[in-house]
């Protein structure tokens, strides 16, 4: 067990107490707790900013039981799967599939969807699928990247409801572009189409692929024709099955664990939230590493000689070779020392037009150019750095003599 610290010379522990090291981390630990604060404050926020999303029992904003309560009245039942077997399973030339959000479906289950709605002779309805997953549940069908930026568009097309609707909120989200020749291709964005209709090759069966949910959303049911839009693709069959993709399904955790890394498992706003934390401990290491105002002195348990400090000083002033800063040192303690010797203020001791005059008028005669002396280049060798601190010493006894 190590001994306990030595105490100071007048017997004040040199240990921190509990109170000087509160006081030292108080700042550290106050933004640690602001910044928890607030990281659970916002993700509160979001999170119920975001409950129930393109859910049709969900009464919010994002929510669509608004959707779901028409169709009802029209005699069309919903109701809610949330694993890819109930989706597969529920597929029928009597059902429409809504897939919610075709992106977190992992490849398998992907796949999975596509081979059962094939020959379904059914409607099924992507909605906003991206780049990956269009290609795997729509094949013939590519996503711009880009977003449209404008929301409500004209249909510009000839299917039967996109033309009954009229304008809707179909931009805003992803485009599409087909080889399919047979492809209606609807309320086109610089191009590309917002809405595709896909005849399956046999049967009665089609896909329907929606770049922006909007015209299922609680709060956007009213404006333009989404309302139409909407009740018209949902509602050519009678039975809707909305399929919400959720974590537990087993499809989604098996392809997981192949395919996915540790990486993929972290939701970015964790990501987030340790950049955050990150730059936050950055800054504050930054700002506890800086000295804010004056020195505080600080008592030593020992009591060091002026001496060694020079020396230790000296050493390393020699082992870096810094003959500049010695030589520098040197010359500037001289000229504050002879400054009111010679009547010069010390605040310009080191301004050779006012300080090398008022030396030269005390002595006339100096036995070596001040100039060089005092002002001069630093020397390059030891030797001349011994030469130069003799030479300064006896300029100071001939200035105190004179």
């Amino acid at each position: 067990m190590p001994p306990p610290p030595a105490p100071a010379p007048d017997g004040t522990s040199i240990t921190p107490t509990a109170r000087q090291v509160w006081t030292r981390t108080r700042g550290i630990a106050l933004a640690l707790v602001v910044l928890l604060v607030a990281a659970v404050v916002i993700a509160a926020v979001r999170s119920g900013e975001k409950h129930g999303s393109l859910d049709p029992r969900s009464t919010g904003q994002y929510g669509s039981h608004a959707v779901a309560q028409l169709l009802a009245e029209r005699g069309v039942s919903t109701r809610v799967v949330t694993t890819t077997a109930q989706a597969r399973a529920a597929t029928g030339p009597d059902t429409t599939l809504l897939v919610a959000a075709p992106g977190l479906l992992t490849p398998h289950q992907q796949d999975q969807i596509q081979a059962a709605t094939t020959d379904s002779r059914g409607r099924t309805v992507l909605v906003a699928p991206g780049a990956a997953s269009v290609e795997r549940l729509a094949p013939g069908v590519t996503a711009t990247t880009a977003p449209s930026t404008e929301k409500a568009l004209a249909p510009d097309c000839s299917l039967p409801a996109a033309r009954t609707a009229g304008t809707a909120d179909t931009g805003g989200g992803h485009r599409y572009d087909t080889t399919l020749s047979d492809a209606d291709s609807c309320y086109p964005s610089d191009g590309a189409a917002t809405l595709l209709r896909l005849p399956a090759a046999t049967g009665d069966g089609d896909t329907v692929i929606i770049g922006a949910p909007d015209i299922l959303l609680n709060d956007r049911l009213d404006q333009q024709g989404n309302a139409s839009l909407a009740l018209q693709l949902l509602g050519t069959r009678p039975h809707l099955v909305w399929y919400l993709p959720s974590l537990s399904d087993e499809a989604a955790a098996t392809d997981a664990q192949n395919d996915r890394s540790f990486f993929d498992l972290i939701p970015k706003g964790w990501l987030w939230g340790t950049l955050q934390l990150f730059i936050a401990a950055a800054l504050a290491a930054l700002w506890r590493a800086r000295r804010l105002g004056p020195l505080v002195p600080e008592r030593l348990p020992v009591a060091i000689r002026a001496s060694e400090t020079v020396e230790g000083r000296a050493r390393l002033y020699r082992k870096a070779n810094a003959r500049d800063r010695a030589a520098t040192a040197l010359r500037i303690s001289t000229r504050t020392r002879l400054a009111p010797l010679i009547g010069v203020p010390v605040s310009q001791a080191h301004s050779p037009e006012t300080f090398l005059p008022a030396l030269t008028r005390r002595l006339p005669t100096p036995g070596q150019d001040p100039h060089t002396l005092l002002f001069g280049p630093p020397p390059t060798t030891d030797a001349a750095l011994i030469a130069l601190a003799d030479h300064l010493d006896a300029l100071e006894r001939e200035v105190r003599n004179s």
